[in-house]
């Protein structure tokens, strides 16, 4: 059956006809729009993509853009600008420049017996009235004392020793030369300490010494000379810089701390160990735990005072040490916390300042409490601290924070059992600024010759600053006993000497419980000596000893040698 054809001249036909074809043009601009809708909507979305990325780097940037001193590790010298602090009602005015209120003043007091030279000063006449008639009147004089320099401060020293010709055996010969003019050369020990002062303690480059020596003191130096001269005292403080690192395991406290240290465009790593009787540095090729280990030890038990770094935590693992984390570190980290734009965060963070701030409260009432109670306090706030800071709804730094606090949260008070360790590791960080100056002025080091004379030059001003002692006289004296082939003096404070198991030499150490192993080869070396003299060796010994304990080879022996004994 065939359907008949609508009447093109029908006017209903034709109607509907115009209202479905302007039906399907209405469907395709509609589709149209909806096409160019939903590309607008994915740039959209796109565009609010990268907008959430780029704020969160925003954010990241303002956040490191706030940290400062006060919130962070980064010195004071980074603080280019600082916003001035809000005025207070009754806050205290600033300090006047000079000497404050209650200073005591610093004078002199000399004698004339103190005095190289005397001079003195006559009146023939009156000042007042031309009076010859004076007298003088004992017991009013008035004396003014003067440091001056010589006119030749410097003395050119000539050793001239004849020829003396034997019939006998057909030669000319000399006669000796005193040890110290011998080993000293050109430059004298005084000399030579004072080159080694200028250029260890006062960060001064050769070609600076070189020029004060020529033109304040009469005295021509090339910069090669020099640079022997610097190598002269480095190998004369060697002995006393090794007794400091062979002793370093044994020590009951020691705050550690590590900085950048540049060598021929490579950083290495200086790190400082700071004991209560003297400082000592090693400059490493690493940050890691592996030097921890190599200069301590795996069996050392004493009392670590450092920041919240990993190697430290590594460390503790291989060891039996007991960590005092830096409280000081902990405040600039919850500080910049506190200061997220995020309010969650921040008032975890205000929160843990305000702990914080509560038990240095305490901790500075320490004189004025009986140490029972004083500890009694302590344990409960410490208690009360942890329950505060342990969990957190804040995500971020909040969050990690809080996991560190339940991971390594006691830590942080150490000093409860320990009452004369530090709640922070200042005196760490003070003994390695002067380090960082070094650093900025000299650009680091070159090879391992500079390297060895930045750790014991380093190490022994540190410890005479630590020890009330004056650095120069140390050196002088070193120089002396190295020229001279006595004993070097001490650095460390000197204790019965107990045979080492690196070289078989006699070494000092402050372990009040010496190990196992370092008894028993005490023995082995007594035994021999006093059984056997004749075979008396203490390689022979040191054989014996590692034989029976493999894994009693000493941490010095597993530092780089090439470097040690270069």
């Amino acid at each position: 059956m065939e359907t008949a054809d609508p009447d093109m001249n029908c006017p209903n036909c034709l109607s509907l006809r115009a209202e479905v074809d302007a039906l399907k043009h209405l469907v395709l601009e509609m589709r149209q729009s909806l096409d160019a809708l939903q590309l607008t909507l994915s740039q959209t979305q796109t565009e609010l993509t990268e907008t959430k990325v780029t704020l969160v780097q925003t954010q990241a940037k303002l956040a490191r853009a706030r940290k400062n001193s006060s919130n962070s590790s980064k010195p004071p010298s980074s603080d280019i600008v600082k916003a001035k602090k809000p005025s207070t009602a009754g806050r205290r005015k600033k300090r006047k420049i000079g000497g404050q209120p209650g200073h005591s003043k610093h004078e002199r007091i000399f004698s004339l017996s103190d005095a190289d030279q005397q001079h003195r000063y006559e009146l023939d006449t009156c000042p007042h009235c031309a009076s010859q008639h004076l007298e003088v009147w004992p017991g009013a004089e008035k004396t003014t004392y003067q440091y001056e320099l010589v006119d030749q401060p410097i003395l050119l020293h000539a050793h001239q020793r004849p020829a003396y010709w034997c019939p006998d055996c057909y030669q000319i010969h000399h006669a000796p030369l005193p040890v110290n003019v011998r080993k000293g050369g050109l430059v004298g020990p005084e000399l030579t300490a004072l080159i080694g002062y200028l250029k260890g303690n006062g960060h001064m480059s050769y070609a600076t010494i070189q020029s004060l020596l020529d033109d304040g003191l009469s005295c021509s130096l090339s910069a090669g000379m020099l640079a022997k001269v610097i190598q002269k005292v480095s190998q004369a403080l060697a002995r006393p810089y090794e007794e400091m690192i062979q002793v370093l395991p044994q020590q009951n406290t020691l705050n550690i701390d590590e900085t950048g240290h540049p060598e021929n465009g490579k950083l290495l790593w200086n790190w400082v160990f700071r004991t209560p009787d003297f400082t000592c540095f090693s400059i490493e090729d690493s940050r890691g735990a592996q030097v921890l280990e190599d200069l301590l030890g795996t069996e050392c038990e004493a009392t670590l005072g450092s920041d919240y770094y990993s190697s430290y935590r590594a460390f503790m693992k291989k060891a039996p040490v007991t960590v005092q984390f830096c409280l000081a570190h902990l405040i600039r980290e919850a500080r910049f916390i506190a200061q997220s734009s995020t309010k969650t965060i921040a008032n975890y963070g205000q929160r843990v300042l305000d702990g914080l701030k509560a038990l240095f409260k305490l901790i500075h009432q320490r004189e004025k409490i009986p140490p029972d109670t004083f500890r009694r306090r302590l344990e409960r706030q410490r208690d009360r601290f942890l329950r505060q800071v342990r969990r957190t709804q804040a995500g971020g730094q909040a969050a990690v924070l809080a996991k560190r606090f339940r991971t390594h949260g006691r830590e942080y008070f150490t000093l409860i059992t320990q009452p004369g360790m530090d709640p922070t590791n200042n005196v760490a960080e003070r003994a390695i600024r002067f380090c960082v100056i070094d650093r900025l002025i000299t650009r680091g080091t070159r090879g391992i010759p500079g390297r060895q004379w930045c750790e014991r030059i380093w190490s022994t001003r540190a410890t005479c600053a630590q020890k009330g002692q004056r650095l120069f006289h140390f050196i002088r004296e070193a120089l002396q006993a190295h020229f001279a082939g006595t004993p070097a003096p001490y650095l460390s404070t000197p204790t019965p000497p107990y045979p080492c198991l690196n070289c078989g030499g006699l070494r000092n150490s402050s372990r009040s419980k010496p190990s196992i192993k370092r008894s028993l080869y005490r023995l082995s070396i007594q035994y021999s000596a006093r059984w056997h003299p004749s075979i008396w060796n203490p390689n022979f010994c040191r054989t014996v000893i590692l034989a029976s304990f493999p894994s009693a080879t000493p941490a010095v022996i597993r530092r780089n040698p090439s470097r040690r004994n270069a």
